[in-house]
C-alpha cells in the first residue's frame, strides 16, 4: 500500500496569500500549512470534562468541530468542512459490503458535533471519553486536515513507534521530498 502525493500547481501560480494567483510570493505549501493541524499539546480536562483547544488550532476550528472514535483507541477531530467531505465518502460506500457497513456504523454512530465556547474549550461527550479511555490529561496531536486526542500513555506508545528510524525509512519512499530550496 503506497501513498501518492502530487502537486498540480507550479510555483508561479501562487500568490501572496498562498492561494492560486499570478503574483510571486509565499509558496503554496505555506498557504497549505496555515490550514493544517500540526504539533503536539498536552492539556487537562477541567472539572466539567471540557478541553482547551490550542490557540494555533482555534482559527481552524471556527464555531466547533466533529469528534468521533478513531482507529487506534483515540479520538479524531475534524472541522465541519472536512467532516462533510469525509462523510460523503463514507456515505458513498457499497451497502452490500460488510466492512463498508461497519465503517458507516463506526463513523456515524460515534460522530458528535461539539461547539467551542468563548474560552476556546470543547466538551468531549462521555461516550467518546470512555471509548478513548480519557481521564484528566489528554494529548492533542496534529494530523494535517484533522487532529487527534490521545491518553498520554497511548500517545507515548505511538511516539515510541515514531522513533523507529528503520520503519520510518520504509514508510517514506512513496513520498517525494524536494532536494532544492
Amino acid at each position: 500500500m503506497g501513498i501518492n502525493v502530487k502537486c498540480v500547481y507550479s510555483w508561479d501560480e501562487v500568490g501572496e496569500s498562498g492561494a492560486l494567483g499570478n503574483s510571486p510570493g509565499v509558496p503554496f505549501i505555506k498557504g497549505q500549512l496555515e490550514h493544517m493541524f500540526y504539533g503536539q499539546y498536552r492539556h487537562s480536562l477541567d472539572s466539567k470534562d471540557r478541553m482547551t483547544i490550542p490557540a494555533k488550532f482555534r482559527e481552524l476550528v471556527g464555531e466547533g468541530v466533529f469528534v468521533f472514535q478513531g482507529f487506534d483507541h483515540n479520538l479524531m477531530v475534524f472541522t465541519k468542512d472536512h467532516f462533510e467531505l469525509l462523510s460523503r465518502q463514507v456515505d458513498g460506500t457499497d451497502l452490500a459490503n460488510t466492512d463498508a457497513r461497519l465503517l458507516r456504523r463506526l463513523f456515524f454512530s460515534t460522530a458528535e458535533w461539539v461547539e467551542m465556547d468563548k474560552a476556546g474549550r470543547i466538551l468531549i461527550p462521555g461516550f467518546l471519553r470512555k471509548a478513548a479511555g480519557l481521564s484528566s490529561e489528554v494529548v492533542l496531536v496534529g494530523a494535517g486536515k484533522f487532529f487527534e486526542i490521545w491518553t498520554p500513555e497511548l500517545w507515548d506508545l505511538q511516539s515510541t513507534k515514531l522513533l523507529d528510524i528503520e520503519t520510518n525509512v520504509q514508510r517514506l519512499p512513496p513520498l517525494s521530498f524536494p532536494v532544492e530550496a
